[in-house]
């Protein structure tokens, strides 16, 4: 069904591109990661994570396809993305023991790629979730319904993490704060689970590079400890709070740099400030290059969004602005996005 998948020359739009990871390398790794015991990492023990898990990943019907889904309550609280249930407001819900039953989809953030679907089922058996970011080279296991094969699972390694994919890539806005994996991706495995070799949740497999765009094995899934913020924020008023600051951006290049006469290398080009925003009132001005975002140093626009994705509606933030080779601080008290 609809994928997340991104190919730096053509692609569908963002709201279409979907992921989920996995590794058919078979071979035991050499060395269990250090953050997973040595038992965790033994053919036998991941059979057994695998076999215990898969009852907490779901397979979600629309009426143009299907993804993934993990159970995140057991009260029948599930969590996929939002490109996975697109404009339906209700699914059809698919679990490992063979029932389908209907699901009302009470919550999307397209922002995020996140949605809540809830069914009417009790006594589900609810993921355990690991907020902390994992290691590179941990065990990551990928669990879900590629191409519709149901309880599918793929094994691989953590490969990086707080990736970013350029807006140019996604046709939208930049894909942040990412965990990236080696496992292969396939269409239908977007909202599934990727587990730790503990079988706790670490992310919700989202988007992958396809071998047409000359990648090999690049999965991508948005981080758990995002899920759970996004999820209690759908779950407890429908909607989430995005942080608004009120500029248009480009990242700057080389050749923008040089064909416009600037200073500066890297960094994010103000294209327009909305009228009335917290930028215009902190006054960001257009062709101001933001450098910096608090702690933060600005190379591209997926690092202002990634700054964004660490603060909250009415936080006040300092940004960094280079102004015809002159470098200010700027405070800015942050809005709420409208949606």
């Amino acid at each position: 069904m609809r994928t997340r998948r991104l190919a730096a020359a053509t692609m569908a739009a963002a709201v279409t591109v979907a992921v989920s990871a996995g590794c058919t390398d078979d071979s035991p790794e050499a060395a269990p990661a250090a953050s997973a015991s040595a038992a965790a990492a033994q053919p036998d023990a991941i059979v057994d994570v695998v076999s215990a898990m898969e009852p907490s990943v779901v397979t979600i019907h629309t009426g143009e396809g299907l993804g993934s889904g993990v159970i995140y309550r057991a009260d029948g609280v599930i969590v996929t993305n939002a490109h996975v249930v697109g404009s339906a407001t209700r699914v059809q819900v698919s679990f490992a023991d063979g029932t389908q039953i209907p699901g009302q989809v009470t919550g999307s953030d397209d922002l995020t790629d996140l949605a809540v679907v809830k069914v009417g089922r009790d006594n589900l058996p609810a993921v355990t979730v690991r907020q902390e970011l994992p290691r590179q080279g941990e065990t990551a296991l990928a669990l879900g319904s590629p191409l519709g094969f149901e309880n599918t699972v793929t094994k691989g390694i953590i490969s990086g993490v707080s990736r970013q994919i350029p807006a140019s890539t996604t046709g939208g806005r930049p894909l942040v704060d990412l965990i990236q994996t080696d496992a292969p991706i396939s269409p239908g495995n977007s909202g599934g689970a990727l587990l730790d070799a503990q079988g706790r949740l670490v992310g919700v497999n989202e988007a992958y590079i396809p071998p047409a765009a000359g990648a090999v094995s690049l999965g991508f899934a948005i981080p758990a400890s995002t899920v759970v913020d996004v999820t209690d924020q759908l779950l407890k008023n429908g909607k989430v709070a995005h942080p608004f600051l009120g500029v248009v951006l480009t990242s700057v290049t080389p050749e923008v740099a040089r064909a416009l006469g600037m200073d500066v290398t890297a960094g994010a080009v103000v294209r327009q400030v909305q009228p009335g925003s917290p930028a215009a009132t902190a006054g960001i001005r257009t062709g101001d290059v933001i450098v910096g975002f608090q702690s933060t140093t600005v190379e591209t626009v997926g690092d202002v969004y990634a700054a964004l994705r660490t603060v909250k509606p009415g936080d006040r933030v300092t940004v960094k602005v280079n102004r015809g080779g002159t470098v200010t601080d700027l405070p800015i008290t942050l809005g709420t996005l409208s949606r």
